[in-house]
């Protein structure tokens, strides 16, 4: 019986020390990937980058989180290979259509009263919804004194988000994403068409800036009547919500309103200073 203990004493030893290995090495991975590149996942919750870390290992056949390391500092593009793994991708045209609904019935009213209108989509993607706002805007007579801006930290993806060019066996699902939003039109009407792709109209590109921006590392850059960042901050630890949200609140005009997704709520430091305008915490507005 005593040498079956230690056996499994042993075991619940090497499973502690392999966990704490990895700690390590995922550690010393975000630490090597900030140095030489200064993207910074230091602060990404690690449930979300350990997936990635390991799929980018089985895909290259590598055994240790160490040896991505070494790739990354020796070996020419791997380590802009791994940034866009570790980059947030997850992107829809009016994706959670109740959102765009509300926004439309709730929000623009109050827009209405700007002269000039400035909306931030923060961790764009590849800007599928700064285009569906742009629509959004445009149907209710808004878009020419708007200007949006959708950044990401991913250079990549802001270049594939200017084109404005998307795959077209995605419209159908994004037609009816528009149709549940309130769209007041003909979805097709906004875009033309190759064998592969919609093509949406320049009208609609005209007022949207796309720029590299990264919620870790970059300061505020203009003041905004709206601030988009949806189903991003999921994938942050609670040290780098709280820098966002720090950044959204400084970069807010009074009265200004923030969107989140519909698994995020305002963290808690920050709560006092809005107010919940769609319920439940989808939106807010600072008082």
């Amino acid at each position: 019986m005593s040498v079956e203990r230690e056996d499994k004493h042993a075991g619940s030893g090497t499973n502690a020390a392999q966990s704490e290995r990895e700690k390590l090495e995922i550690h010393l991975l975000l630490e090597g990937i900030y140095s030489a590149s200064g993207f910074d996942f230091r602060n990404y919750a690690r449930s979300s980058l350990r997936r990635r870390i390991y799929h980018r290992m089985q895909l290259d056949g590598l055994l240790t989180v160490t040896s991505l390391l070494e790739k990354a500092l020796h070996e020419p593009g791997y380590l802009d290979l791994l940034v866009n793994d570790f980059s947030i991708k997850v992107t829809e045209m009016f994706r959670d259509p109740s959102f765009f609904r509300l926004f439309r019935q709730r929000v623009v009213p109050e827009l209405r009263r700007y002269p000039e209108i400035r909306i931030w989509h923060a961790g764009c993607a590849t800007g599928e919804e700064a285009y569906s706002m742009a629509i959004l805007l445009q149907e209710e007579g808004l878009l020419e004194r708007t200007k949006l801006y959708g950044t990401d930290m991913n250079e990549q993806v802001v270049r594939s988000a200017r084109e404005g060019r998307f795959p077209l066996k995605r419209m159908q699902a994004y037609t009816k994403n528009y149709l549940q939003a309130g769209g007041a039109g003909e979805f097709s009407s906004y875009y033309s068409t190759n064998h592969e792709y919609a093509l949406f109209d320049p009208s609609i590109k005209a007022n949207i800036t796309f720029a590299q921006h990264n919620l870790a590392t970059d300061r505020s850059f203009n003041e905004f009547h709206v601030i988009l960042c949806r189903n991003v901050l999921i994938y942050f630890d609670a040290v780098l919500q709280r820098r966002s949200h720090g950044l959204f609140y400084d970069s807010l005009a009074p009265e200004g309103f923030i969107g989140l997704g519909h698994m995020e709520t305002m963290a808690a430091a920050y709560k006092a200073k809005y107010e919940e305008w769609i319920p439940p915490g989808h939106l807010y507005r600072k008082k």
